[in-house]
C-alpha cells in the first residue's frame, strides 16, 4: 500500500509540473513578440517581450487548461515535426515547447498542416488577443478615460467571436470602470453588462 501512494504521489507531482510555452515572434507585427506559459494547474504568464519580468498573470478555468494539454498530448508533447514544408509567405516563427517530468521537447514552425496543431495554435492566438485587451483596458482605466470606452467594446467584440479566454480576470478592472463616475455613462453601462455575462458563466 506504501508503495501505491508513494507512486501515486510521484505521478501527481509529475503531472503539477508538467508546463506548456508558446512563443511566437513576427518582427514588423504588432506585437512583434507573443509569450505564453501555462502550468498545469492553470496558472499562466504572457508577455510581449522576452525579457519581460513582469509579465501579465492570469488563471485558467479548468476546463480551457484540459483543452491545452489535451492538444498536446495528442501531439506527442512535441516530439514530432510540425512544419509542413510548404512555401508559403512568411507568418512568424511559431515555438511550441513542453516541460515536464519526462524532459523538454519542442518544435518550430510557420505554418502546420497538423489539425491538432493548427488548433492548439488557435487557442495560444486567443489567448494573444485577450491579453492585448487585458493591457489595453488596464492602460486606459489607469491613464486614458476617454479611450475607455473603446477598450471595453474592443472586449465585447472578444467575446463576441468567442476568443475570451481566462474572462474573470477582467472582473475587477470592469468593476473599476462600472464604479467610477468619471467615465463616460456608455462606457460604464458597457462594462457592467459585460461583468454581469461573466460572472454568470455566459
Amino acid at each position: 500500500m506504501k508503495l501505491i501512494a508513494l507512486l501515486m504521489a510521484a505521478a501527481s507531482l509529475g503531472s503539477a509540473a508538467d508546463r506548456l510555452i508558446f512563443t511566437k515572434s513576427f518582427p514588423g507585427s504588432k506585437p512583434a513578440y507573443v509569450g505564453v506559459t501555462i502550468e498545469r494547474d492553470g496558472s499562466a504568464v504572457y508577455k510581449e517581450d522576452p525579457k519581460d519580468e513582469n509579465p501579465v498573470a492570469f488563471k485558467l478555468t479548468e476546463g480551457e487548461t484540459n483543452t491545452f494539454f489535451d492538444l498536446a498530448d495528442k501531439l506527442d508533447h512535441f516530439s514530432k515535426p510540425l512544419e509542413s514544408g510548404l512555401k508559403i509567405a512568411n507568418m512568424g516563427k511559431k515555438t511550441f515547447r513542453w516541460e515536464g517530468a519526462s524532459g523538454a521537447k519542442e518544435q518550430s514552425f510557420n505554418y502546420s498542416e497538423i489539425p491538432e496543431a493548427k488548433e492548439l495554435l488557435d487557442w495560444f492566438e486567443k489567448i494573444s488577443q485577450t491579453e492585448q485587451n487585458f493591457i489595453e483596458l488596464e492602460f486606459a482605466v489607469r491613464f486614458d478615460k476617454l479611450g475607455v470606452n473603446m477598450a471595453v467594446l474592443h472586449l465585447e467584440m472578444t467575446r463576441d467571436q468567442k476568443k475570451l479566454m481566462a474572462a474573470a480576470q477582467f472582473l475587477p478592472l470592469l468593476d473599476k470602470v462600472t464604479g467610477n463616475e468619471n467615465i463616460m455613462h456608455m462606457a460604464r453601462s458597457r462594462a457592467a453588462a459585460l461583468a454581469e455575462g461573466i460572472r454568470a458563466g455566459k
